[in-house]
């Protein structure tokens, strides 16, 4: 445990980390909440708004959050030129209000977000002007300014994404290191990296999504990277998706946090396989001890696995 300590004070004096992924059931957090170490617990109340805005800026798709909690609230954007749009570039504002009880109009809003839009498959605009050429970031630059310009900045601006969106979110914050970021399995094709303000930037990934085997060959982003494994059984291009990871995050959030767990219970967030317990149990909510280790479900089941070889 002294040599897990001392890794984690050298990482918490860097400039910024790639966290441990210690956060399963091979981990010393066994006896916390849902086996997810207080680490990463945390970073999960503090990223879960944004990893909601980033599924809901793929706007018309059929896995979007239709009840986001009391913490964000959508707002009407700039319309996006038909040119720009031709390109594959969309986005959306939200609000994002103070944590705590109350309706939001009982509560301050605290931050601004931008969520870009990650690659629509639907159309290969975003693949051409997103990822092969820089038109997209161009795009994200002025919309961000354009829309900062209008909606003043009476309170802090975050910008977030998914996949490309992520890279979209990379580059602002690059640009304007004033700005927080949050990313989601993000895209390693942006064109900057600035360590200077790397603390202003978390990056949550799932563990083996298809994104990552391109972004061994280029160095991590200067940023908080978390990496999570919510489900071990699917492969690389499902592990991709925004939604799961997000709902992942949301029902860890939901552990110490009761805006999460809202939103947890109204959206019927199911507990991800890795964590141990019934797959229809349902979230204890904040405030839970566990009584009894947390052995996650993939080590579980590998146990059994390797018990079955060995008769």
């Amino acid at each position: 445990m002294k040599n897990i300590a001392a890794g984690f004070a050298a990482l918490l004096l860097s400039a910024c980390a790639t966290f441990p992924d210690i956060s399963q059931g091979r981990s010393p957090c066994q006896m916390e909440p849902g086996g997810w170490c207080a680490f990463v617990r945390e970073a999960a109340v503090d990223a879960f708004p944004y990893a909601l805005a980033a599924t809901n800026a793929y706007t018309g798709d059929e896995d979007l959050f239709e009840k986001p909690g009391r913490v964000l609230q959508r707002v009407p954007r700039i319309p996006i030129a038909e040119g720009d749009a031709d390109k594959g570039f969309d986005y959306q504002i939200f609000n994002q209000y103070e944590r705590g009880s109350g309706a939001n109009a009982d509560r301050k809003p605290v931050a601004r977000i931008i969520a870009f839009r990650g690659t629509d498959m639907k159309s290969l605009a975003d693949i051409f002007y997103g990822t092969l050429r820089d038109d997209q970031i161009e795009l994200a630059l002025r919309y961000y300014e354009a829309e900062k310009s209008r909606l003043g900045t009476d309170v802090p601006w975050v910008v977030t994404g998914h996949s490309l969106g992520g890279a979209l979110a990379t580059e602002v914050s690059v640009a304007h290191p004033e700005v927080q970021a949050y990313m989601f399995n993000t895209s390693p094709f942006y064109r900057s990296e600035v360590r200077a303000n790397a603390l202003k930037r978390v990056v949550f990934n799932e563990r083996g999504e298809v994104l990552r085997r391109f972004a061994r060959s280029v160095e991590p982003p200067a940023a908080n990277v978390y990496t999570i494994n919510c489900e071990p059984r699917k492969g690389g291009l499902a592990k991709h998706a925004v939604r799961p990871l997000a709902d992942c995050i949301t029902w860890i959030a939901a552990y110490d946090s009761t805006d999460a767990h809202e939103v947890v219970k109204a959206n019927g967030i199911t507990k991800p396989f890795v964590e141990c317990g019934q797959e229809d149990q349902n979230h204890p909510g904040p405030g839970f001890r566990p009584t009894g280790p947390c052995v996650h479900n993939s080590l579980r089941r590998e146990e059994q696995s390797q018990r079955g070889r060995s008769r």
